[in-house]
């Protein structure tokens, strides 16, 4: 948890710095990106024996709207 923790507050502070001092393009290239992360949780959570509610709801849903997110930059 700790290393997950790391990771999406590191995460966080590269895309509010892209979208401070970098084109709503790159900081939707990076969102794209970024969005490998939930979606590889999901799956973790669903290998390991977690509920499908978790890996849906929150891991999944998170993908999704960091994807619509990503789409919206684009569309700015």
């Amino acid at each position: 948890m700790t290393v997950k923790g790391v990771r999406d507050s590191t995460f966080g502070v590269v895309g509010l710095t892209l979208l401070a001092f970098s084109t709503p393009g790159a900081a939707g290239l990076f969102m794209i990106t970024v969005s490998l992360a939930p979606f590889g949780d999901t799956l973790v959570v669903l290998r390991n024996g977690g509920t499908k509610a978790v890996a849906f709801g929150i891991h999944f849903a998170t993908a999704v709207i960091v994807l619509v997110s990503a789409a919206l930059l684009f569309a700015v």
